[in-house]
């Protein structure tokens, strides 16, 4: 019998798994990944076709706030960094994590600054 956190880590792969193969990238529309740590929150812009960043943000450079205010300032930041960038569309990738708490609220962020997905 496998224990519980093997079981967890398990299902999170297939999940993520599962993300992935739907999902990609391109330089005109690239993939929004979204990675949590205990800590702090991340997301980034990939172009799949070339595999390179185009665009990252995270949590560390606010301090002092709450976890949930710091994913919405996550989504804004890349939104600005996107839209500096000249890009405006993305695919998103919720990274195997289900679409609630800091997941949403960086989608929800990143709406707000103007990136369409």
């Amino acid at each position: 019998m496998k224990n519980a956190k093997q079981e967890k880590n398990r299902k999170f792969a297939r999940r993520h798994a599962r993300v992935r193969a739907k999902i990609s990238g391109t330089a005109e529309r690239p993939r929004l990944s979204i990675f949590k740590s205990h800590k702090y929150t991340y997301a980034q812009l990939i172009d799949d076709d070339k595999g390179i960043t185009l665009v990252s943000c995270n949590s560390r450079e606010a301090k002092g706030k709450l976890p949930t205010e710091r994913a919405r300032e996550v989504g804004v930041g890349i939104a600005k960094k996107a839209i500096a960038a000249k890009i405006k569309k993305v695919v998103f990738d919720r990274g195997g994590y289900l679409y609630a708490g800091k997941v949403k609220l960086i989608a929800e962020g990143a709406r707000e600054g103007g990136l369409e997905f």
